[in-house]
């Protein structure tokens, strides 16, 4: 059986790469750097010590320096942990930061939305919605524009984001790298290690992590996406011996931790994982931002 090829990068090579996307796109706006949104998780710090890194190189060049700022827009949904972790990587990248509670801006919408406060799902996405709103508007007012942090798996696997929310950005640096590539992007970097394998959330509601929410992990979608768009067919993706265990031992996991799987079988996780893709085409036609060309490789 034919195996699915997953792809592999030059770290050195792809962080350059990056680098000088956000550059070139800072540049060509006549822009004073880029404002981030972090979580404490991989993906947020994994894009700021990217920009970060980018801009260092390019201000022992240059004399008008490009600055990056890191706003850090909590809930009361947030943990301590997860800000302090934010607060920490700022500190050692050694950029300009702010934390401001968004609570009351989200709970004011009570007004005009209270339907939005009966579900968790759609107070989420205002939470994501405002947060993105205060970031855009912070990048405005300091003529900067707004990096956001999503990864391909997630923008282009599954479309696991909120439009006009964490969607709504200038300009996307990792949206080429899954989650897998991401976090060894993170360790190239030298991220600590309690936020390269912290579990991914979106944290916009209680007890809410990705796995949890969609019942499989980002491998498992990097693996399922990739065999799609490599002809691979439902039926024998469910038989392939890269897919079909892992999703088996998924599923497990998942009902010893969570009880009743909401996807017990693997020709169920393959099929969400399809319309999910399907409706991640459909917002990327609403909502693409400008994404870097990077060298990956296919053995």
């Amino acid at each position: 059986m034919n195996l699915i090829k997953l792809p592999r990068m030059d770290s050195q090579k792809v962080s350059q790469e990056i680098g000088d996307f956000v550059i070139h796109s800072v540049l060509e706006v006549g822009a004073t750097g880029c404002v981030v949104g972090l979580s404490g998780g991989v993906d947020s710090s994994t894009t700021a010590a990217l920009i970060n890194r980018a801009f260092a190189r390019y201000n022992q060049k240059k004399d008008n320096h490009l600055e990056l700022v890191g706003y850090i827009l909590p809930t009361r949904i947030n943990k301590k942990a997860d800000i302090h972790d934010a607060e920490t990587l700022v500190k050692k990248l050694g950029i300009r930061h702010e934390i401001h509670s968004i609570e009351k801006l989200v709970g004011a919408f009570k007004i005009t939305n209270p339907e939005a406060f009966e579900e968790n799902y759609h107070r989420g996405n205002l939470i994501s919605r405002v947060r993105a709103n205060v970031l855009s508007t912070k990048a405005a007012t300091e003529h900067k524009i707004l990096a956001g942090t999503g990864n391909r798996d997630e923008d282009f696997g599954i479309g696991y984001y909120t439009l006009f929310g964490d969607g709504a950005v200038h300009l996307s640096p990792i949206a080429g790298l899954s989650k897998r590539l991401v976090r060894e992007m993170a360790l190239f970097l030298g991220l600590d290690e309690t936020i390269v394998h912290r579990v991914p959330t979106a944290g916009l509601e209680p007890g809410q992590s990705d796995y949890k929410d969609l019942g499989y992990d980002y491998d498992v979608v990097e693996l399922v996406t990739e065999g799609l768009r490599q002809g691979f067919s439902c039926n024998q993706l469910a038989s392939n011996r890269q897919v079909a265990p892992l999703v088996e031992k998924q599923i497990a996991n998942y009902r010893s931790v969570f009880g009743t799987p909401q996807l017990d079988s693997v020709d169920k996780v393959i099929e969400d994982i399809r319309r999910r893709h399907r409706t991640a085409m459909g917002k990327a036609k609403i909502v693409h931002p400008p994404t870097p060309k990077i060298s990956l490789t296919y053995d």
